[in-house]
């Protein structure tokens, strides 16, 4: 059989759930593969242990419908399916996490057999699964690293960091999202790369269409406008948000993401609008109407190895950000205003309220991320994959396989 043949170029993809609350890159990233690819994305779980809430146990119960269901496709033009694995929470106990490997190992062999998949690429994008490596006659393993997973609020941090260290030592190969995770990751695995993040550009310069139309929720809300959209997390500093809108009450701060925060916690100021969840394809209709959009990040240790994905979609769309300052968003100190403190970030926003937009710094913004796109940014994953298989792209390596357009 060819070994460039569809069955041969699957890809297994190991990532966080498919319909989860953000678009993630890790979603990005599987969609770009299906372009290559015949892609399964598995749903591996979350890192956390479930808690007593009406919230995890409804996922939890709905992973298990998921699970007897087998691979699910999930739009007609992807070549991708998701196939959701069934874990036993209580990882803490030996015996549960013997049987939940094996659980993984027939679940994923019965699959391939069914599918007639052989020899595939494994694709991680989550750390707890390190036993797969090389039980699946697997061609190649790449672990796609875009967190500090052991940083993460509510884990395990000695387990993930185990987990997350074996991962990355028996992958063939690692990409990280940061060069902050770079060093330790390079002393455990000498093929370890740097793959920044991409952004959805074509998607979110949408939002300078004069044509689309502004959600009715935040239609008529006063102006100035300042915007945030992603996971409200411990990782949001609520604080920064509070003395921004006690400072200037007349303006609008609009929320836009799941709260994952205790309900105390959450901002009770009449100018502060938490909107909850909306639609992806309907972030650019919002983003129009922001002012200035804003990063308001805690400086924790998970923040500071993060690559931060929405601040190039907040380029893309053109937008004045307001950031606080990490490794990663430093790079952009040519575009971005980079605040130290809750003053600096105030002082960056009234700047940015008080100067109209111009066609020239919307160029300039959405120029810094226009080559960014996902597309490119898999490209030169793959291109680095093939060097690592020595199969050059004009033989018919992996990145030309089912290669989509730039």
């Amino acid at each position: 059989m060819d070994p460039r043949s569809e069955e041969k170029s699957a890809v297994l993809y190991f990532g966080n759930d498919w319909f989860a609350e953000n678009r993630t890159s890790s979603h990005h990233v599987a969609r770009g593969l299906a372009d290559r690819f015949r892609v399964y994305y598995i749903e591996t779980g979350g890192l956390r242990a479930p808690q007593a809430t009406g919230r995890d146990f409804k996922r939890m119960l709905g992973k298990v419908v998921k699970f007897f269901q087998g691979v699910r496709p999930v739009e007609e033009d992807l070549n991708l399916g998701v196939r959701t694995l069934l874990l036993i929470p209580l990882q803490r106990f030996a015996l549960v996490r013997w049987f939940n490997r094996l659980l993984v190992l027939w679940t994923l062999r019965w699959m391939m057999w069914r599918k007639g998949i052989r020899q595939p690429i494994l694709w991680l994008v989550q750390p707890h699964l390190p036993f797969l490596i090389g039980r699946l006659d697997e061609q190649l393993s790449v672990y796609y690293c875009i967190d500090d997973y052991a940083a993460f609020p509510h884990v395990n941090p000695d387990a993930v960091r185990a987990m997350d260290d074996e991962t990355t030592c028996k992958a063939d190969m690692v990409f990280v999202a940061s060069e902050t995770l770079l060093e330790r990751k390079l002393r455990l695995n000498p093929n370890t790369h740097v793959s920044p993040h991409g952004v959805d550009y074509e998607h979110f310069v949408q939002a300078q269409e004069e044509r689309l139309e502004a959600p009715a929720e935040i239609a008529n809300l006063p102006q100035p406008i300042i915007g945030f959209f992603g996971l409200i997390e411990r990782w949001i500093d609520l604080e920064l948000i509070d003395f921004l809108a006690a400072a200037r009450p007349e303006w609008s701060f609009v929320m836009i993401g799941r709260v994952a925060v205790p309900e105390e916690e959450v901002l009770k100021r009449p100018n502060v609008h938490f909107l909850g969840k909306r639609p992806y394809d309907q972030l650019p209709a919002y983003g129009k109407k922001f002012t200035a959009s804003i990063i308001p990040y805690r400086l924790t240790r998970q923040v500071l190895h993060a690559n931060p994905l929405k601040l190039r979609e907040y380029l893309a769309m053109g937008k004045p950000v307001v950031a606080v300052s990490t490794p990663e968003i430093e790079k952009f100190a040519d575009i971005v205003s980079i605040a130290g403190t809750r003053e600096e970030f105030l002082a960056h926003l009234d700047a940015a309220v008080a100067q109209p937009p111009t066609k020239e710094g919307i160029r300039r913004r959405m120029e810094r991320v226009a080559s960014s796109s996902w597309n490119a940014r898999l490209t030169e994953v793959l291109n680095v994959v093939n060097r690592h298989l020595d199969t050059p792209a004009e033989e018919g390596g992996l990145a030309t396989v089912g290669a989509a357009s730039s």
